[in-house]
């Protein structure tokens, strides 16, 4: 052989090894793009199949939907949840398992047996059309022909035509705007919208939900408007050099001066809310519980909402109460767990300190949600059938099922009066007032400096926060009982109840409800003397008398401000105390008030904020309490 073919032999031989297969292109020597036109991924392993598709409204805007089901689907019920989140991320296409691939919320559904469909509302990602906040339904604040509820009749008419795996059955579901999306399908339901359940919903923004509390503006909001409206997909939150949201917005002033140093004005969103501090014909005309009481459907609907949520603790429960007033309870079904906001949709063994028995979510949607929609959507009509009202009760550690919620009417309320030397009990009390100042330059915090309002683990759980981190200031007043030798049982919602005298002309009182644990708690030591909230709430003082047309706040002179506080389903168990603590700020959750009257607070100036002395009287000039839904042990659970 000659030598120099013994020596180019094994070149050849790895020349030949890499040659293309028969019928491929060698494109090495003048290479085009690495990215193939259309890459099809192999699904061979996977059990599911998901369409992306375009499903047309009346008024020719496509909205992006995302439909999933398993490969051998067949007479299965549809699960439609709308959101502004972006439908495309609610399934791991990562994961070739349906369970694993679908949404923590879904898994049961999964085993179940459901199609998914997930669809981005108008404006928002993969959707075409203009995105508005909350869009209200057609009306004087919406001019158009088309809303979020013909948008969700439009979209179930499209899937019972043209998914022909389904039963034809549509069931709808969402949290928080999500679940406000599900309260807006109620106004008009399509007939084949047979079940739904707003959790958590946004329903009157204004009185109790995201945007404020009787007026009171919640800042941590400011984020969620420039994520959610400063572009159609995920925007981002207000960038903040400092590490203590406390001092920032303290050194910013006003929301409105905070709003203007950010940039807010190129935000329509903030440009509307601004203008509309108090409670007029723009919040008046889409508070949601009293459109869908108006306007009742026939859907049976689950209203659930968790009991220490700290974003939307109004709607669900409200909305269910003025359905149930219209004698509309038959078809409406009221739950709430122990839970943090959006809670029920991932793991709840905890919140915060408090331990539960078992994951009280997952047991929840197993065992109530899921047989639930199964009753209308597949005809499976449960052993256990839903209880008309079911309410977790966390110093019980149970659930408990009612016929009928609360026991105790607004009528029925047991006052518990603010006493001399900082008492607390139902006997009336002699006399006396005690003062405070309040300073808006030093307001109190709603968690433990530093505040990060951005960091879920902390804002997930500041309403079971322990208490004792502002007991000891002087702008907090706490009034406490002796310890109990009995257990007081809770069932309803508080109301505050207080006469109040200030040197200014205008003022926030915040108001909670606190179970005080023993110094020693064998069962968990770190609970031994926890403050812990089972139910607060702000109130902005110039709504004393309407919400609508807000009233300066005459000097030195005692005013009454009445207000309810969140729903409560529990017991004050022996050993424990029940305090009441009495503060006017709450921050920088909510925007200090300048405490001198001005038209709008939002754009209040810097020479408007004055320390004002705040005296809270429990004697001749105003007995001061809370009242508190009381009733006997032997009447709990069951009706």
């Amino acid at each position: 052989m000659h030598p120099l073919r013994v020596l180019f032999a094994p070149l050849a031989a790895i020349l030949a090894l890499s040659a293309p297969a028969s019928g491929q292109k060698d494109n090495h020597r003048n290479p085009e793009s690495d990215i193939p036109a259309r890459w099809v991924a192999p699904d061979a392993d996977y059990d599911y199949v998901q369409r992306d598709v375009m499903i047309p409204m009346r008024d020719g805007v496509k909205l992006h939907t995302v439909i999933v089901m398993r490969k051998d689907a067949h007479d299965l019920p549809m699960l439609l949840e709308r959101t502004p989140y972006d439908a495309g991320t609610f399934v791991d296409l990562q994961q070739p398992r349906l369970r694993d691939a679908v949404w923590t919320a879904n898994r049961e559904f999964a085993d179940d047996g459901y199609i998914f469909v997930y669809q981005d509302v108008r404006g928002k990602y993969g959707s075409e059309g203009a995105y508005t906040m909350t869009r209200p339904p057609m009306g004087v604040l919406n001019l158009s022909r088309t809303d979020d509820t013909t948008d969700a009749y439009d979209t179930i008419d499209w899937l019972v035509r043209q998914v022909p795996e389904s039963n034809r059955r549509v069931g709808m579901i969402g949290s928080s705007y999500d679940g406000w999306a599900v309260a807006m399908a109620l106004l008009g339901p399509h007939p084949a919208l047979k079940v739904a359940a707003p959790e958590s919903p946004m329903i009157d923004g204004w009185m109790g939900d995201d945007w404020f509390h009787y007026g009171a503006f919640r800042q941590r909001n400011l984020d969620y408007f420039t994520g959610q409206t400063s572009k159609t997909g995920k925007g981002e939150a207000v960038p903040r050099p400092g590490y203590d949201d406390y001092q920032t917005f303290l050194d910013a002033g006003s929301a409105g001066a905070y709003a203007e140093a950010h940039g807010f004005r190129q935000l329509p969103w903030w440009n509307r809310l601004s203008i509309h501090p108090v409670y007029d014909s723009f919040w008046q005309e889409q508070a949601l519980d009293k459109l869908i009481a108006a306007k009742p459907s026939k859907v049976p609907t689950l209203w659930v909402q968790g009991l220490w949520d700290q974003e939307d603790i109004y709607g669900a429960v409200r909305t269910w109460e003025a359905l149930r007033s219209k004698g509309l309870n038959r078809s409406n079904y009221l739950a709430m767990g122990p839970w943090h906001h959006s809670q029920v949709n991932g793991k709840a063994e905890a919140l915060g300190p408090l331990r539960w028995r078992g994951d009280t979510a997952a047991d929840f949607r197993h065992d109530v949600l899921v047989p639930f929609f199964d009753t209308y959507l597949k005809d499976q009509v449960s052993a256990h059938p839903m209880s008309p009202v079911l309410i977790y009760n966390p110093a019980e550690k149970e659930w408990d099922s009612f016929a009928d919620w609360p026991h105790v009417q607004p009528d029925e309320l047991t006052p518990f009066y603010l006493q001399r030397d900082f008492g607390l009990a139902p006997a009336r009390p002699g006399g006396g007032q005690d003062s405070y100042v309040s300073d808006p330059a030093k307001p109190v915090p709603f968690e433990p400096l530093p505040v990060r309002m951005g960091d879920h683990s902390s804002w997930a759980t500041w309403l079971v926060q322990d208490q004792r981190f502002v007991t000891t200031r002087p702008d907090v007043l706490s009034y406490q009982t002796p310890v109990l030798d009995h257990e007081l049982r809770l069932e309803g919602a508080p109301v505050a109840d207080l006469f109040v005298k200030t040197s200014g002309t205008d003022a926030d009182f915040v108001v909670k409800v606190i179970d005080v644990y023993p110094t020693t708690y064998a069962e968990q030591p770190e609970m031994g003397g926890y403050q812990l909230p089972i139910s607060l709430d702000i109130f902005r003082g110039r709504y004393r008398k309407s919400f609508d047309h807000p009233t300066a706040i005459p000097a030195d002179t005692v005013q009454e401000y009445k207000f309810r506080l969140p729903t409560v389903n529990y017991t004050v168990k022996p050993g424990h105390r029940l305090m009441v603590q009495v503060q006017s700020t709450l921050f920088p959750l909510y925007d200090r008030n300048p405490q001198t009257f001005v038209p709008n607070i939002f754009f209040a100036r810097p020479t408007d904020y004055r320390k004002a002395i705040m005296t809270v009287e429990h004697g001749p000039k105003g007995l001061s309490a809370v009242l508190l839904p009381v009733v006997a042990s032997a009447r709990r659970s069951g009706g």
